[in-house]
């Protein structure tokens, strides 16, 4: 997560004064990038995925699973394994990478090298990511185990959820409910989490509906809240109003940084490639939300949502009153109208079918800064892109950064880029390595299986394939885009809810090399679908459409490929199949049938600590290839519930 500098960090009041700075110098870096890489090309498709994992800790004495706090220490020891992989090479094998989160008990992990573009290497993937399940178990304590879970669903709750136990206090975070002693000790992270409740000028206000179940009372305030505290000055937010009526309150950046994901990159084999994937895949970050949604828990009570997405918005959405709107602009500059982490703003490809009613007209954007991109040779799509990113202020400055020479460094870059979290991320080279133009598809729930997580990985590739072999359009406003992206939080929103697609995916050819730009209304262009319709198609007159599996199947009997290849590429088609058609069930849906079966729920929306330690094992055998072990997990799973 973001640049992980050594150095001494400024506090806020400090670090606003030097914000203008560090705007300057990172559009200074960016422009150098630009003009020594806009023209890289690559011949094959790299690409990696990004794995994350909570750390589990169990009292077996009190059935209690709880979050381990010994990331350093597991950190550590995977260290000495990959440098120990470095001395000793294996030929064709390549230790895979572990790295620390903003939680001190989660772990990222990467493959040790990139994928390549070969049909072999795509199956490879669900190996790579059993063996760092496996790796990642085999450093940790005998009570402790690596879960791919999009939320913990006892953070913050009464009561002890982390080991050790620590109360729920702090002055970074200043929290009522989590403490300052669960945030990543790297002095990057608490100080984020200051910046951004001071730069606010209150603690974040995370608001998620609470689930009416039959016993929960009405109307529901949450019970946790502590009303009457007074250590800090922040401790006034609840009573002047930050917790809504019948939502779950959460007020610190651990609660959606505390969340975990799976992210997918790409490289591309040059710059106006890139963009091509950064704006195709962009409307395909809602649908694969809904599809992968897994988190209908927070703080110990269920929620009437089923993905993470907006609790991480909220997390960190750093906007002011002015900002928000809630007060006259005075001090501020702009009217924001999203956090830093939401979905996307703008398109930034080159195509010609790219029309403008597609973006935003209203587009908050640094005009200084578009100016100045353009007159260095961007253009203006793109400088608009990088002009909307540049009006958020850069939250953690280390003083040593400010006094080094820029030249030849992105870090001033990074540290605007990095902190705007829109479910799409534009990468441009780093200096000084060999990497080119990369795209970052951030939108995916983590699944509760490797197999899971290959297949959704696996699709997203085979996508990428067959809108660059057959110049498929996804184009619709950005603004439904935005609309998508909340419905997508509806529980059980993939069979429940219909969300705006493209109808006609295919260009029309114009003197055969450029494709024409379509004529007539846009809202001609795209319609209501459900996500069955989207990923398998729909054969209704009305309404037809191809449908992306469909399309990537036809892709894939155009290519070479072998018998074999093809078969195992399948299943997971057939899972993310059967997953949109609902035939099987989505890991939040499972996750609310497991709880409303446990003979501790009462149907008050309470998840108890005996529900929780039960459900935590039941996750960490489903990661294990133990689903026959598991209620339920044919639901989730069907025939490949006990795939090992």
């Amino acid at each position: 997560m973001g640049l992980l500098a050594l150095g001494t960090p400024m506090p806020w009041p400090e670090a606003h004064k030097h914000a203008d700075e560090v705007r300057r110098l990172g559009i200074q870096q960016l422009l150098s990038i630009w003009n020594k890489f806009r023209g890289n090309e690559r011949d094959v498709l790299l690409w990696g995925d990004e794995i994350e994992y909570l750390v589990v800790s169990y009292d077996e004495e009190n059935k209690n699973a709880r979050l381990s706090l010994r990331q350093e220490e597991i950190l550590e020891a995977l260290g000495k394994l990959k440098q120990k992989a470095k001395e000793n090479p294996v030929d064709g094998e390549v230790a895979p990478t572990f790295h620390p989160e903003f939680g001190r008990f989660m772990l990222e992990s990467t493959p040790g090298a990139p994928y390549g573009g070969s049909w072999g290497s795509l199956l490879t993937v669900e190996k790579n990511m059993k063996l760092r399940r496996k790796i990642a178990k085999d450093h940790m304590a005998p009570h402790e185990a690596p879960i791919t879970l999009t939320s913990f669903p006892r953070l913050g709750s009464p009561g002890v959820f982390t080991d050790p136990y620590y109360p729920p206090t702090g002055s970074k975070s200043r929290s009522q409910f989590l403490p300052d002693e669960l945030i990543n000790l790297h002095i990057r992270f608490p100080t984020l989490a200051a910046n951004i409740r001071s730069r606010r000028g209150a603690k974040v206000a995370i608001n998620m509906p609470i689930f009416y179940d039959e016993n929960t009372p009405k109307p529901f305030n949450d019970p946790t809240i502590d009303y009457d505290r007074h250590l800090y000055p922040e401790d006034d937010d609840v009573r002047n109003g930050a917790a809504k009526e019948g939502h779950i309150y959460m007020d610190a950046m651990g609660f959606g940084m505390g969340c975990c994901c799976l992210q997918i990159t790409f490289q591309a084999k040059s710059v106006s490639e890139a963009r091509t994937l950064y704006d195709q895949l962009a409307p395909m970050g809602p649908i694969m939300l809904a599809l992968t949604a897994a988190a209908p828990v927070f703080k110990g009570f269920l929620a009437d949502v089923d993905v993470r997405w907006n609790v991480i918005s909220g997390a960190v959405d750093d906007r002011t009153d002015e900002e928000r709107g809630v007060k006259p602009l005075d001090k501020n500059r702009w009217k924001i109208p999203k956090s830093r982490y939401a979905s996307v703003s703008t398109y930034i490809s080159e195509d010609p079918r790219l029309r403008p009613e597609y973006n935003d007209p209203d587009l908050i954007i640094d005009k200084d800064i578009k100016q100045e991109l353009m007159n260095n040779g961007m253009d203006e799509k793109l400088a608009t892109h990088f002009a909307h990113l540049f009006i958020r202020d850069p939250l953690v400055i280390f003083n040593e950064t400010l006094e080094a020479s820029p030249e030849g460094l992105s870090d001033h870059f990074e540290n605007i880029q990095s902190t705007n979290w829109q479910h799409m991320r534009f990468k441009p080279p780093p200096p000084g390595e060999n990497i080119g133009w990369r795209v970052e598809f951030r939108s995916m729930e983590i699944q509760l299986t490797d197999f899971e997580n290959a297949a959704y990985a696996i699709f997203i590739v085979l996508l990428t394939r067959a809108i660059l072999s057959y110049g498929l359009n996804f184009y619709i406003p950005i603004s439904k885009v935005h609309e998508n992206m909340e419905t997508a939080h509806a529980r059980d929103a993939l069979n429940t809810k219909k969300f705006w697609f493209r109808k006609d995916i295919f260009h029309e050819s114009g003197d055969g090399t450029e494709a024409v730009p379509a004529q007539g209304p846009v809202e001609d262009e795209y319609s209501l679908f459900t996500i069955n319709e989207i990923i398998n198609g729909s054969r209704s007159t009305e309404n037809y459409f191809i449908g992306l599996i469909p399309l990537i199947e036809s892709y894939l009997n155009a290519v070479n490929i072998d018998v074999e290849t093809r078969c195992e590429f399948s299943d997971y088609l057939d899972l993310v199949s059967k997953r949109a058609s609902g035939e099987l069930i989505t890991g939040a849906k499972w996750i609310r049938e497991f709880i409303a079966a446990h003979p501790d729920y009462k149907k008050d929306s309470v998840v108890g600590e005996r529900i929780n330690y039960d459900l935590i094992k039941a996750v960490e055998k489903l990661g294990m290839g133990r689903g026959a072990e598991v209620e339920g997990a044919s639901r989730l799973l069907g025939r490949y519930a006990n795939r090992a």
